[in-house]
């Protein structure tokens, strides 16, 4: 009997410990904001404390007087263009005429010492002429209010037409939505080091999400070429989407390129809660039209996101949110208006699932209704409805790859179902009610995202792979400028090395704009991207020592094969690869891009617009105290195809945390916004999840291989949100039998005060 070939451990498909876990469960782990450097200062910025203001003047000789400051900046010292923005540059790295939101920077100060620096800051005085604030979406849609940018008021309109312009329906239900605006409540705050260099450049050690974009913006901001402007990732300590925008990064380049010597600069979470981006809220009107037997016959829907006072990624999250208005569904019909609009409300970009988020809590609010207006089980009509592949999205698109949104379904609907005999009750860990009007109730949902860059977007990665010998053993070093964020890449880069060089030492240098663009770490895209350069590059790597080893031998190198432990078998017998390579490195870099994608038809919406499409479903059970408003989410059941599990335990962790956002977002977490001013500005006042909120998590992982991309995977990160919040509220409408259509629900809903 032939022995089976050795399987090297740590490849594709088993849970190797991740490299960093010890560290930061210890406090060990270095975050951007534990970074030092000798005779750094610190740095504060001066923030606007009105939504909407003239700048009429700026004096900033008392802060410059101040014992220990180094220097104050304010937008007549940007050197550069002073703007910024990841797809309009409309944002003003330092407000330079008009501040357009509570909290925007005016200008920055450089000292010796942290509190130096905040009383230098405290002390710039800005005379502001006060103007009145748009603060209504709806004003700003309708042309009401006064005219923020000189484009007007609405960032985009994204129209999606399919199908018949008035159709008919025998059933109607129309319903009217709401999402409150989430904080991504990364908990690594937003900070960075900045060293001024010899060559008149600048290297940044930040926490971002995408190196290369900061890298062309902060080029453009400091007035120098991008080879002098250095970035290299440190740790992240979380992101969903708040780190995609610069923050910090300008400002600490422009003080130490100012002062000469390195600059930190760190923000409190107050701060934090003012310098970045959050979740757009959004307003949704729905019509779904159906036959009595249940299938779809159209869908209607408005959607009016907020995107604050600059664009940032709104452009794009409105898109996302058109494109999947009407879910993972089939309709002949669809008439879809999506905007986002800037008002004087904080500014708001990406998070974890962008756009599709807000629409899913719609379209699903609409199913659940149009099912009690036929009598059906919501998970019947979900499954007569249900897309497949081959099917058509509301963007024209047809569906190539696995959709198995009917078996998901059906996996979350028949997983068991937990007793009722246990003793906690809605209200937490005080026990809070243990009245009579406790009710149990069930709900579903199901979502559809896309994954990786979309519309026509040069979505690709670079890597690098340099395989040596170390001691007698080969190594090898992958180096890419992929975003670790704490998803768990520079895991996944690993195992992709060891499963196709079958080596088991390999090192993954940290993350710089020292080699190509690896694009940004969001829309579930870096382990098909980056990963799939790494395999490329591997690949390249494996071609070489073959070449090498059939020079060696005589033998033609497509006789020879690498084998896990690091040798390559030939014809007569196996040669270790660390004597096959001798004193000699074999280093390749690849670039790796999934295919070709298209913008959508500006008036229709329709077009081949997306790579690819991710499905998961919800089935939320709760507990609800009908009389108080309080709700104990007992159990959520989660299944999801994801393609290939690369590293299963990291898959099974992604799809916890997308349920901890969408409980958090369904029940308690909201940015609450009055006149410009966020009432809630710290991790006290604004709530999220925390163990004891957490309820039981049963997860149903489908592994349908793709034959598109790396080992036929699909991205993970998202579509564990998307369906959460809706299944929840479902639930609790289930317990309580109130129509509640806004989210995060508050108490007040459910007990109809």
């Amino acid at each position: 009997m032939t022995a089976a070939p050795e399987v090297l451990r740590d490849t594709v498909g088993s849970s190797p410990r991740r490299p960093d876990g010890v560290p930061k469960v210890r406090g060990e782990f270095a975050y951007s904001s534990d970074l030092h450097a000798e005779g750094m200062l610190w740095a504060a910025t001066v923030r606007s404390p009105h939504p909407h203001a003239r700048i009429r003047t700026i004096s900033t000789s008392v802060a410059g007087a101040l014992d220990g400051v180094r220097g104050v900046l304010t937008a007549r010292d940007v050197p550069g263009r002073n703007r910024f923005g990841l797809e309009t540059r409309d944002q003003p790295v330092l407000a330079d005429d008009v501040v357009r939101f509570l909290g925007e920077p005016v200008a920055v100060v450089a000292a010796d010492h942290p509190d130096v620096a905040r009383r230098a800051a405290a002390a710039v005085a800005v005379d502001y002429e006060v103007l009145d604030p748009l603060l209504d979406p709806e004003a700003a849609l309708s042309g009401a209010g006064p005219r923020l940018h000189e484009n007007g008021n609405v960032v985009a309109h994204r129209p999606i037409r399919k199908g018949e312009p008035d159709p008919v329906a025998e059933v109607v239900v129309r319903g009217r939505y709401e999402v409150g605006m989430q904080d991504q409540a990364f908990l690594g705050p937003e900070s960075c080091l900045a060293l001024p260099v010899e060559d008149g450049g600048v290297e940044l050690y930040c926490s971002t999400q995408w190196l290369h974009i900061d890298q062309d913006q902060l080029a453009g901001v400091l007035g120098l070429p991008t080879e002098k402007v250095r970035l290299v990732l440190s740790g992240v300590g979380g992101a969903f989407g708040g780190k995609e925008d610069l923050s910090v990064q300008a400002h600490a380049c422009l003080l130490a390129l100012h002062t000469g010597r390195p600059v930190k600069m760190v923000y409190d979470r107050e701060e934090s809660f003012v310098g970045h981006v959050h979740r757009h809220p959004a307003w949704m009107e729905y019509e779904h039209g159906a036959t009595r037997d249940g299938r779809l016959v159209y869908v209607r829907a408005r959607i009016l996101l907020d995107g604050g006072a600059y664009a940032s990624t709104s452009r794009a999250v409105a898109g996302n949110a058109g494109c999947f208005a009407v879910g993972p569904y089939e309709v002949p019909n669809v008439h879809v208006d999506s905007y986002a609009v800037y008002t004087n409300n904080p500014p708001c970009g990406a998070m974890r699932g962008f756009g599709a988020v807000q629409t899913c809590f719609g379209y699903e609010s609409q199913m659940d209704k149009l099912a009690t207006a036929l009598g059906m089980h919501p998970v019947d009509l979900r499954q007569r409805n249900a897309v497949h592949t081959g099917s058509a999205m509301a963007t024209g698109q047809r569906i190539d790859g696995p959709a198995p949104v009917a078996e998901l379904l059906s996996r979350v609907r028949d997983a068991p179902v937990p007793a009722e005999d246990d003793d906690r009750r809605p209200g937490g860990t005080g026990g809070t009610t243990r009245g009579e009007g406790v009710r149990r109730g069930i709900g579903y949902g199901v979502s559809v995202k896309n994954v990786c860059k979309s519309l026509g977007y040069d979505d690709y990665g670079t890597a690098r792979v340099r395989l040596s010998v170390s001691g007698g053993v080969p190594v090898a070093q992958v180096h890419t400028a992929a975003a670790e964020v704490g998803q768990g890449l520079v895991t996944v880069q690993g195992q992709i090395v060891r499963t196709e060089l079958g080596i088991d030492s390999v090192v993954v240098l940290p993350a710089d704009t020292d080699v190509g663009d690896a694009g940004t770490s969001s829309a579930s895209r870096q382990t098909w991207i980056s990963g799939g350069a790494v395999r490329a590059a591997c690949v390249a790597v494996r071609q070489r020592v073959l070449e090498m080893a059939a020079a060696a031998t005589g033998e033609p190198a497509e006789s020879l094969r690498l084998e896990p432990g690091g040798t390559v078998v030939t014809g007569n017998g196996e040669i270790p690869v660390a004597a096959v390579l001798g004193d000699t490195a074999v280093d390749e870099t690849r670039e790796f891009r999934h295919r070709q994608t298209f913008p959508l038809d500006p008036e229709t919406g329709q077009g081949d617009g997306h790579v690819a499409f991710a499905f998961a479903a919800h089935r939320a059970i709760v507990d609800v105290d009908v009389d108080l408003g309080l709700v104990r989410v007992v159990e959520i059941a989660c299944a999801q195809d994801v393609g290939k599990a690369i590293n299963p335990d990291a898959v099974a962790g992604q799809m916890h945390g997308g349920i901890a956002q969408g409980l958090g977002l369904a029940l308690m977490e909201e940015v609450q916004v009055a006149d410009g001013r966020i009432r809630n500005p710290s991790l006290t006042d604004y709530l999220i999840p925390t163990a004891l909120d957490m309820p039981a998590i049963r997860l149903d992982v489908l592994e349908i291989p793709r034959d598109d991309s790396p080992y036929g995977l699909t991205g993970v990160g998202e579509p564990s949100l998307l369906s959460c919040p809706p299944a929840i509220v479902a639930a609790v409408r289930d317990a309580c039998g109130v129509d509640l259509v806004r989210i995060p629900v508050r108490p007040e809903a459910i007990a109809q005060l």
